[in-house]
This record gives structure tokens, C-alpha cells and sequence, in this order.
């Protein structure tokens, strides 16, 4: 599991509710087999954090999801991401005024390799990805409620106003000059 923290040189500040959970891979002379998400996981599925639906999406590289945009999910969303194929980064900023990582931005870089792991993301804070490999990737999704327009909130970059240590503004060119 790789976490990069770029606005805080200590690398173990996660953002307050972001949780790492670890997949075990299982192998044998047949391939792999992969849990992705069980009922017993209590840090990333119980009550309020149920599942709803699943969904992947494919992405080219050097693509961004909502290039200029941060995402988020103003009320009960929470995601969690789990990448197959490929590799990318995650960028999520906190900006709940009530949460004790106010303001910080963290950086996952998820990969498929010997260390697989779902991403939780919660509710209200902004988030994005970026494929950063040469092939495709993959991302599921195991959102905690079912798709709604009312939980697809998008803001500018710009009006956001999430800072780098150098106080520019956050941008997914900012990441690709870093890679």
C-alpha cells in the first residue's frame, strides 16, 4: 500500500474517516482469487456503510477524471475504490471546517501488485483520479448508496482553493510533473 502525503512532510497523516483496508491475495497453481469487499469488514462496510451498487469504469492513460474539478458527495456517499488493472492516483482533499486534518491533501497511488488494498472515501470531502500507468486502468467502485444526482457535487479547482506547499493551486498537472 502506498500513501504520499505532498502537503505534509509527515507521511502518516491520513485524512480524518480515509481508510487503507489491505486485500489478501490468494494464490495457487489455478491464479489468484481476491475478496474485494465482505460483510465482516467492519472498517469499511456495516451500518451507514452498506452496499449499494458496484461499478468500474476504464480509464486511458494520463486521463483525469474531472481534470479541472474536485468531486465529492455532499450528504451520505462514501466510496471505495479498488484498482484491477493499471495503476493510478487518488487525490483527496479535506475540507470539512469540523474535521481534525482540515485542509490537507493526501495522495494514494493504487496499483495492482502484491499489495492491493480499497480505498474508503467519505462523504463531503473532494476527491479524483489520474491513471498514471501505460495501460488503461480499471476501478471498481462499491459506493454506500445508489447513484443519485444530488451526490454528484463538483467544484473548480480554482474556487476550491486547495494549496501545495509551494502555494499554487492543486492541479493534476502539478501530479504529472511529480510522477
Amino acid at each position: 500500500m502506498e500513501f504520499i502525503n505532498i502537503l505534509n512532510k509527515d507521511k502518516s497523516t491520513i485524512i480524518q474517516d480515509v481508510i487503507m483496508h489491505p486485500l489478501k491475495i490468494n494464490k495457487d497453481e489455478s491464479g489468484i482469487l481476491v475478496e474485494t469487499l465482505r460483510t465482516d469488514w467492519s472498517d469499511i462496510y456495516g451500518k451507514g456503510r452498506e452496499f449499494a451498487m458496484q461499478y468500474y469504469s476504464v480509464t486511458p492513460s494520463g486521463i483525469a477524471r474531472d481534470e479541472k474539478v474536485w468531486h465529492y458527495h455532499p450528504t451520505v456517499q462514501e466510496d471505495r475504490f479498488l484498482v484491477i488493472q493499471g495503476s493510478i492516483m487518488v487525490a483527496i482533499a479535506d475540507n470539512r471546517e469540523d474535521s481534525s486534518t482540515y485542509g490537507l491533501l493526501n495522495l494514494f497511488h493504487m496499483k495492482v501488485d502484491d499489495n492491493p488494498y480499497v480505498l474508503l472515501i467519505p462523504k463531503k470531502v473532494f476527491h479524483g483520479f489520474m491513471v498514471v500507468s501505460k495501460e488503461p486502468a480499471v476501478l471498481l467502485n462499491f459506493p454506500t448508496s445508489l447513484y443519485s444526482p444530488k451526490e454528484e457535487g463538483r467544484i473548480s479547482h480554482k474556487e476550491a482553493q486547495i494549496k501545495l506547499p509551494d502555494g499554487s493551486l492543486f492541479s493534476w498537472d502539478s501530479v504529472r510533473k511529480n510522477l
